[in-house]
């Protein structure tokens, strides 16, 4: 079996892969077991539009490209947290130094889009 190499890595939000599952079923005419239980499950998680999930990513990005990297707004888009509490969570393992003020701002771009 030939060795995989990875070319680029890049986090993207659920519904950037619901988009992309989309693009394959119009391709595929069918889903493959692990990409149908992937859907399912998007579906059952999934809580913004598509449109409102691009607004909150550049809305997010803006207002802390230095201090978020991608992932981090990514994780956040998906989790959509509601309190301080629930966002710092997301943090626990992570090399991030944000204030108290960056949280709750974080969380007023969030509780607009929910």
């Amino acid at each position: 079996m030939p060795e995989i190499q990875i070319i680029n890595e890049k986090p993207v939000t659920l519904y950037e892969v619901k988009d992309k599952l989309a693009d394959i079923k119009k391709r595929d005419k069918e889903l493959s077991f692990r990409a149908k239980k992937t859907e399912e499950f998007i579906n059952c998680v999934s809580l913004l539009k598509d449109k409102k999930a691009k607004e909150i990513l550049e809305e997010l990005e803006k207002n802390n490209a230095d201090k978020l990297k991608l992932r981090h707004i990514v994780k956040i888009i998906d989790v959509l947290p509601k309190d301080l509490e629930s966002l710092k969570i997301l943090f626990t393992n992570e090399p991030v130094a944000l204030k108290q003020e960056d949280f709750e701002k974080l969380i007023e771009i969030v509780k607009k889009y929910v």
